[in-house]
């Protein structure tokens, strides 16, 4: 008798069960024999393909043992350069570069499916200078935080255009849901108030932040309310739990966490990026982090710390690198798990509304 594997799926796109959980097509096929030891192997009754348990995982065909990839990932985002980490753990700065290539990319794919459904009610957007390949080539990277939850909705990587401004905004406004008109707050940068007024014509409070230096310190700080009425900004600035007047303060405190778990962006460094591609998969990995996997000490609530994702409702538990590269055999459960995490958001949302 055979038997069937759940929460397995085939990932062959000309198998007519292709991606479908639970389906009992998935059955066990022996072992490969590596230098790690045996691995497990699995095929599918209905095409014939087989595949080991890490296929379509940044484990697959891994060399090295799985947690000596995990603690990479882990340096990674704690700011510690690719040299380093290619000292300390004693193997080659390539081998380091494609580990980090492999983690953000099942980061991104993370991201995509879980940084979903969360409620927008505050929100603060900003960006970070940097540079690609030299200082004469400057970048920017445009960050975006939910106050309440402190989660990091959205990153934009590239130059301080139109376009990625509008970008960026978009990416929030389809992964989050919006129950009533939400509060933004941006600096003074122009293209932030075109892109709103685009994306919601006259159904959002936009307050900016514009700051003057003089000799590199702060000389004074100008707020203004330029989308919306007075009494909608009363309304919010009482609703909310973090604010008192019109700030930025949230957004810059996510960037500084930024700038000190990316080497490549932290001060008087030789670690810099060459490519903008390198830099966005950095970024990107530090999000899945930073949102699902370290607990933040401002969401400390009887006696338990929980990370933004938990506060904004999209998980239950903080996960681990190891839960979020192996999740990609469990694409079935995620998309069910969002969809449950969505409702009872939105229930929660509409209580607390009314």
């Amino acid at each position: 008798m055979r038997h069937t594997i759940r929460n397995r799926t085939c990932r062959n796109t000309d198998c007519r069960l292709c991606g479908q959980k639970d389906a009992g097509n998935i059955i066990r096929h022996g072992f490969i024999v590596t230098k790690r030891g045996r691995t497990r192997r699995y095929r599918c009754t209905a095409c014939g393909t087989t595949r080991s348990s890490s296929g379509g995982t940044p484990y697959f065909r891994l060399q090295h043992s799985r947690n000596a990839f995990d603690h990479v990932a882990a340096m990674c985002v704690e700011g510690v350069s690719k040299s380093s980490i290619a000292r300390i753990m004693k193997i080659s700065w390539n081998t380091v570069a494609r580990w980090e290539e492999r983690a953000a990319a099942a980061a991104r794919e993370f991201n995509k499916c879980m940084t979903l459904s969360y409620e927008l009610t505050e929100l603060q957007l900003d960006e970070i200078r940097s540079f690609s390949g030299g200082k004469t080539h400057p970048m920017w990277i445009f960050t975006s935080i939910v106050v309440w939850s402190r989660l990091w909705a959205a990153t934009t990587v590239g130059r301080r255009t139109y376009k990625n401004t509008y970008q960026l905004l978009a990416d929030i406004l389809k992964s989050g849901v919006i129950l009533r008109a939400p509060f933004i707050t941006t600096d003074g940068f122009e293209y932030y108030g075109r892109a709103i007024r685009e994306l919601l014509p006259g159904a959002c409070i936009h307050g900016q932040v514009i700051k003057q230096w003089r000799k590199n310190r702060v000389a004074s700080i100008t707020r203004s309310l330029r989308s919306g009425m007075p009494n909608q900004l009363d309304a919010a600035l009482m609703n909310s739990e973090d604010s008192e007047i019109i700030n930025t303060s949230f957004v810059e405190r996510l960037n500084l966490t930024i700038r000190r778990g990316c080497a490549y962006l932290q001060r008087k460094t030789p670690c810099h990026s060459r490519r903008p591609e390198r830099l966005a998969d950095q970024l990107e990995l530090l999000r899945c982090y930073y949102n699902f996997v370290r607990p933040h000490r401002a969401l400390k609530f009887g006696g338990i710390t929980r990370t933004p994702a938990m506060q904004a409702g999209i998980t239950s538990r903080p996960w681990t690198f190891r839960m979020i590269f192996m999740a990609a055999h469990l694409a079935g459960s995620v998309l069910i798990w969002v969809c449950v995490s969505h409702r009872t958001i939105r229930q929660s949302s509409l209580a607390r509304a009314a």
